[in-house]
């Protein structure tokens, strides 16, 4: 079996080699969240850039169009996803971007915070040309081949570019069999390496010019990558120009530092986990997206020492409690999910929630206090997708508390779900929308989060589903514009 089937490979970003850069680059972008970046700033950027001596422009003529290619190699390596809002183009950092930020002076702890990032990096990839056919997390299958005895844990160059990248599925037969072809391609001369590459020289030339120049450059300057230079093997033309590019015997190795972070994460997030589908007919893109930026593991923040006080820590994960028991994976977590969403909704410092439950109430009865104001909200944690709400059963909790409207906080829910509640006063919420406002708040030390939106959104819009609405909100309150 050969692993290789066509000339498809992965995209890996080429845009910069310089770590340092992308610092720059995410910390200019997070200082203009609220006001957006103009094209004289981007000018200005640049200018920044040059003084550090971190950028030099080709073409004068394309300055904009080399910051917007900056911008999109940090959505590459998931510091934060790009959206729309109004005709603006938008930039929301994730968990581990603020993160990031946050340490940017530490460079121990960034190299620890960018290699977890690069385990949430997957394929499909929401600003990635990699084709859809390829399904698997790129990064988790290049530390796990570091961590390899049989390969000595290590990679050559020459073996990334010709092998790796071209592996569009992780199974354990499908890493067994990379493991094989590795193992067999280290037997073969440099001579016998040359004639191969020879084969298929626009593929390969392209594969080794992303992975050893641009990829693993970056990687060693982050501090996630060891790097030892190698002899060069051959050299291959680029296209029809004069350009000839190096195939070499560089390797990488994972630094002693991360060893034991990287052990961790595999444990918990293995590269044979199936990616998520971003053409998943059952969810819509940006829901699927938001789960993708969202990744943000304990593991990580114990490892930098995040989780020094539990109550803290808590608060700060409430978002991915919720998401965790919507999904209520075995039955039990139904009540979890209650009494995390109690939680959320009392972090708004103008409600006050209160978690009833039982046959025939609602889940939560919440009063916004300067309204006077009661509604009711159900947690609708399920495996599957919500396939049916009873508006009669809800008007009757309503009715109980006196409530003026209900809010049905879901992770999913099959179309025909609107066609219960459009003539209802009930809303619907996706569980990670809605984690997804409270966690931008927390990070923005936003001290009195407000209810007057999500009650201006819900009662303009009953009968609906809300979760665009409060993801604009989001968006649009704490997403850099660009």
């Amino acid at each position: 079996m050969t692993l290789r089937i066509d000339s498809k490979k992965w995209i890996l970003y080429r845009h910069t080699r310089d770590f340092e850069k992308l610092c720059v680059v995410a910390e200019f972008l997070k200082s203009y969240t609220k006001t957006g970046i103009s094209k004289d700033e981007k000018a200005q950027l640049n200018s920044k850039l040059s003084e550090l001596g971190l950028y030099s422009e080709r073409n004068p003529e394309l300055p904009l169009d080399a910051i917007n290619h900056k911008i999109n190699q940090l959505s590459y390596y998931m510091f934060g996803y790009q959206a729309k809002v109004d005709g603006q183009d938008r930039f929301l950092f994730s968990p581990l971007g603020n993160l990031f930020l946050k340490n940017v002076g530490d460079k121990e702890k960034i190299a620890k915070i960018f290699l977890t990032m690069l385990w949430a990096v997957q394929y499909p990839h929401p600003h990635s040309g990699t084709d859809s056919e390829f399904q698997l997390y790129p990064f988790r299958l290049i530390y796990k081949l570091l961590s390899e005895p049989k390969l000595s844990n290590k990679l050559y160059a020459f073996e990334v570019a010709y092998v790796v990248v071209f592996l569009k599925e992780a199974t354990q037969k499908t890493y067994d069999v990379l493991i094989n072809e590795l193992l067999a391609l280290r037997k073969f001369s440099d001579e016998e390496i040359a004639q191969k590459f020879q084969e298929d020289r626009h593929a390969y030339v392209n594969s080794a010019y992303e992975w050893d120049y641009y990829v693993s450059s970056l990687f060693e300057s982050a501090g996630v990558l060891n790097k030892r230079e190698g002899i060069v093997i051959t050299k291959l033309q680029h296209g029809t120009t004069n350009t000839f590019r190096k195939i070499t015997r560089n390797e990488v190795a994972i630094p002693e530092n991360l060893k034991q972070l990287v052990q961790q994460l595999e444990n918990e997030y293995s590269f044979l986990a199936k990616p998520l589908l971003l053409n998943d007919p059952e969810r819509l893109k940006i829901d699927v997206i938001k789960e993708i930026y969202s990744f943000y593991p304990k593991t990580l923040l114990v490892e930098i020492g995040e989780v020094a006080d539990d109550i803290k820590f808590e608060l700060l994960n409430l978002p991915k409690i919720i998401e965790q028991y919507a999904n209520n994976n075995e039955g039990a977590e139904a009540y979890l999910f209650e009494d995390a969403l109690t939680d959320g909704f009392n972090m708004f410092y103008n409600i006050e929630a209160e978690k009833v439950g039982g046959a025939g109430n609602t889940d939560l009865e919440c009063l916004y206090i300067p309204k006077k104001k009661k509604f009711a909200v159900d947690a609708k944690s399920t495996k599957n997708k919500l396939s049916g709400v009873n508006a009669g059963r809800l008007e009757g909790h309503r009715e109980k508390i006196g409530g003026a409207y209900t809010i049905v906080v879901t992770p999913r829910y099959v179309p025909a779900v609107l066609q219960d509640i459009r003539t209802s006063p009930i809303v619907i919420i996706r569980a990670n929308t809605f984690s997804e406002y409270l966690y931008n708040c927390i990070d923005n030390d936003v001290r009195e989060i407000d209810y007057e939106d999500f009650d201006n959104i819900i009662v303009n819009n009953l009968g609906k589903d809300i979760s665009k609405n409060i993801s604009d909100l989001t968006i649009s309150r704490f997403a850099a514009k660009n």
